[in-house]
Order: structure tokens, then sequence, then C-alpha cells
């Protein structure tokens, strides 16, 4: 029987630079850098996951960095805004911080009941910042003061096609119509993180996958065994949806709905801590078994990476 998804599990991302990424997610965000691996699907392309201290789901960012990649260009159908969760008293620490690292902040504004700093990272992905609830607890080893830190994702801003097939999409999935602002429409799960889905119901240009762009959001699904009866529905309704896939530190498959937006359906576990020392991780490349073999050809042909940037106690 399935099971609605309590939100989402990760947002991936498309960059240039992997050390520009880390100098930025973790030096300047805060994040840990949970996991340094490749894309499994290319194994001369890192895959660099953020969070928190375990990149627990529904605080992981996970970036592919392509160094020749093109600009991306935003518009239709696109995941067009990350949001992260941080406590409502910290705006201003936020705007400074910012500031001080030459980001340009827009805000803040208000949304809903909700206070945000708008910004960008490097490469242009949009990004906010976002005041509300979660229970995650930030890491505590972090280049950022706890009591101001990110506590997980907030949400994602979708640019649909269609945005009446991608809501019953979301709603099939197990998000609520919740509120709406103007163009803005928000669906939200009873999850306690990561739970908001915001539709933009606007005209805009069509888009073009590319550095700064987000490739997909994946929400959480409780078992591997769940996932096949996902892969059979979204089947049945004629979406392209992939088999289920091994990524070593979950199941998943993708699902590409006919608004145009990628998602993924991901398991819980077994989780980014799955190998490795808790003190250790994300400090060197991690391989899985079957890509172990070819280390040191794959290795080779990787730009150096300095993993340390956001280390330091704050």
């Amino acid at each position: 029987m399935l099971t609605d998804t309590s939100g989402i599990h990760h947002i991936t991302g498309i960059v240039r630079d992997a050390q520009e990424n880390v100098d930025f997610y973790s030096g300047v965000l805060g994040l840990r850098l949970v996991k340094q691996t490749v894309n499994f699907n290319d194994k001369f392309t890192r895959h660099l996951f953020y969070g928190d201290e375990t990149g627990s789901p529904g605080t992981a960012l996970t970036f592919f960095p392509y160094p020749a990649e093109d600009d991306g260009r935003p518009g239709k159908p696109q995941i067009s805004t990350a949001a992260l969760t941080i406590p409502s008293n910290s705006v201003s620490y936020w705007q400074d911080r910012l500031a001080e690292h030459d980001v340009t902040v827009e805000g803040p504004l208000n949304r809903f009941d909700e206070t945000i700093l708008r910004f960008s990272d490097p490469d242009g992905t949009q990004l906010e910042l976002v005041t509300g609830e979660s229970d995650v607890e930030p890491w505590a080893n972090g280049s950022v003061p706890t009591q101001h830190a990110i506590r997980g994702i907030h949400g994602v801003t979708l640019l649909s096609t269609n945005i009446f097939v991608t809501a019953s999409v979301l709603e099939t999935l197990g998000f609520e119509l919740r509120d709406q602002a103007g163009d803005r429409v928000r669906y939200q799960t009873q999850g306690d993180r990561a739970s908001v889905v915001d539709l933009l119901d606007r005209d805009a240009e069509f888009g073009r996958e590319g550095a700064g762009s987000i490739h997909h959001v994946a929400v959480r699904i409780p078992e591997k065994d769940q996932l096949y009866e996902w892969h059979d529905l979204f089947r049945e309704r004629g979406y392209d949806v992939s088999r289920v896939k091994d990524r070593h530190f979950f199941h998943s498959l993708y699902v590409r709905e006919p608004g145009g937006i990628l998602f993924e359906l991901a398991t819980e576990a077994p989780g980014l801590t799955a190998e490795g020392d808790l003190d250790s991780l994300g400090q060197s490349l991690f391989l899985p078994p079957w890509l172990e073999e070819d280390r040191e050809m794959i290795e080779g042909q990787l730009q150096p990476l300095d993993p340390s940037s956001g280390e330091g106690t704050n």
C-alpha cells in the first residue's frame, strides 16, 4: 500500500566548479560537506552532498559540477528556487553575513507568514533563506554559529508548463493545497521538515538546463518495496518513469511528469552515513563497490578538491 511522502528528501543542482561550490555552501552557508562521491551514471563527474551533521533526508543539497557547462537559463519547466530554513531571529545575521561575502541579497520580503532573503550562489542557482520551524539540529562545527545556522530544506518553487497536471502529481504524492498569494500556490505535506512545494502560476519563457539550474527534487519514500508500486502507478498513467535504481545510500526512481518537472522518489535508508566514520564524513572521495577498482583512473580525471573550507568551530 502506497504511503504519502512526508516531504522533500534532497535537491540536486548543476554547477561548474567543485571547489567554488564547497567554498560557498560549506564556507559561507555553513552546511556540512557530508559526502563527496561521483555521479553513478557518469563516474568522471563529482557528486557533492551537503546538509546537517549526517546529511539526513530533508537537509541535503547535492550538486553535479561540470567544468565546461554552459549557463542555464531560467524558465519553464524548471525548479526555479531552492529554499532553506533559518530561525526567525536570524534574518539580520544572514543579511550581514551574505553582504560580508559580497552576495547580493533581495529582501527581507514577506510571503505568507514567512520572512525571506533571496540571493544566488556563484553559478546563479536561485536560493532563499526562509524563517520557519524545523526539527533539524544544525551542524555544530560549521562556519555559522549554531543559533543562526540553517535548519535543513524549507522547500522548492516550481515553474511548470502545466500547473494543473503538476498540482495533480503533488497531490498524488501526498502534498495538500494550503494557500495562495498572488500567482504563488502553496502545497505542503504533514511532515516536520522540508515540506513545502510552491507552484508559480505565471507566464515564463522556456528555460535551459545548465550551470545554475536545479536538475531535480527528490521526495521521501519509506521503503524500497513502495518504489515498485509507485513505478507501476506512474507507468499506468503514461508518465516517463525510470526503473528503480540503487544509489547505494538510498534506492530511487525518477519520473518526468507532464508539466516537465523531474521528480525523484528516494528511500530514507540506509542514508549518507552508511559508509565511513561520522567524524570524517566528506573528507575523502567515496566510491561504491562497483567503481572501486577504477579509483586510480577516476581520481586522475577529477579536479583537485579541498573539502576543509567549511570546517572549524563557530
